[in-house]
């Protein structure tokens, strides 16, 4: 045997225990507490864990948990599963602390497929088995909508502003994909307005708020969301101000205006009219003084040629002098009839 070949050896046995050293140290604490609670995580799964880029410490805490807790591989929580969901992208000590607490409270709709869907799809699954423990109270109208009540009116025109308080709890088989808390307030808030709104009276709200309540439990306002409603309590209800007469005023007004309006066009067409009658008099007048003009003509030509005698042209004069003495006596004035015809000289 060459001489340089028994150091190569003992350099490679040292390696390799060296190897062996550094595993045992890293994974021997994890394989003796997997191994003291018979969680069933062996050493070399654990280096395989290793290689899968998967956390051992996560895994077999987790493990540990659920076997700890009576759950065991016949719960599906098996080390296959916990790595896949690890790889996945999961929570994993979130689900298995999840599922714990399910099987404590005896939820026994929630399983490991529904657990890590449920994980996987972004909301907590932790936080949703306590809300089917612990119902969670909703405000409504909620604190970051920017308002402090919600206001209806009834069908006598009174405003009532109300505050409520919706109990739910978590209905875990609707919440991949249900709708949230947004979505309870908004029908709640719409179903109050609307119970508010058909009454006939808010006297009668008033004296039983807790119809608003049956009614708007009866409409199921929680289906297709992540939430079961448990109940519906009115926490405050106060009289605002009368929409109706309000409105009425508003209508009376508008009414008013309208009237005004109308009536202010028939006064503009009534002096339109008026004005156009003045213009007809005038035109009228105009031509009487332009037909009254030719008389004195018609005279001179009726005395020239003979057909009317000087005698009856004072008549005529005489009889136009009484007219307008009768006239001047009933106060009427000389107006445009009484023009004087004058005889040209040398008739």
């Amino acid at each position: 045997m060459p001489p340089f070949v028994l150091p190569v050896v003992l350099l490679v046995v040292l390696l390799v225990g060296l190897g062996i050293v550094a595993m045992l140290a890293r994974y021997l604490r994890l394989w003796l507490q997997s191994y003291a609670s018979s969680a069933g995580i062996g050493l070399f799964d654990l280096v395989a864990m290793s290689f899968k880029k998967v956390n051992p410490n996560v895994i077999v805490r987790s493990k540990i948990m659920a076997v700890q807790a009576g759950l065991g591989d016949s719960t599906g929580i098996t080390r296959q599963a916990l790595e896949e969901h690890s790889m996945a992208g999961g929570r994993v000590p979130l689900v298995v602390q999840a599922l714990i607490a399910a099987n404590k409270a005896k939820i026994k709709e929630l399983n490991w497929k529904l657990a890590t869907a449920i994980d996987l799809a972004g909301r907590d699954v932790r936080e949703a088995v306590q809300t089917s423990v612990y119902p969670k109270v909703i405000d409504c109208p909620g604190r970051n909508s920017g308002r402090e009540t919600l206001d209806a009116v009834a069908k006598d025109g009174i405003q009532l502003k109300v505050r409520a308080r919706v109990t739910v709890r978590t209905n875990l088989n609707q919440l991949i994909g249900g709708a949230t808390e947004e979505t309870i307030v908004a029908r709640v808030g719409e179903g109050i307005v609307s119970a508010i709104g058909s009454a006939e009276r808010y006297t009668s709200v008033l004296e039983n708020p807790d119809v608003i309540s049956k009614t708007v439990l009866a409409r199921r306002l929680d289906s297709n969301t992540a939430f079961e409603i448990v109940s519906i309590d009115i926490a405050d209800i106060d009289v605002g101000a009368n929409i109706g007469a309000r409105l009425q005023a508003d209508r009376a007004e508008a009414d008013t205006r309208v009237a005004r309006a109308n009536a202010e066009g028939r006064r503009a067409m009534a002096v339109a009219k008026e004005q156009e009658m003045i213009a007809g008099i005038e035109e009228s007048r105009a031509q009487l003084v332009e037909s009254e003009a030719e008389v004195p003509r018609a005279i001179a030509d009726s005395l020239a040629s003979g057909g009317l005698g000087i005698v009856d042209y004072y008549k005529i004069r005489n009889l136009q002098a009484d007219t307008d003495m009768r006239r001047a006596i009933a106060g009427v004035g000389n107006g445009p009839a009484t023009a004087t015809h004058n005889v040209p000289s040398g008739q």
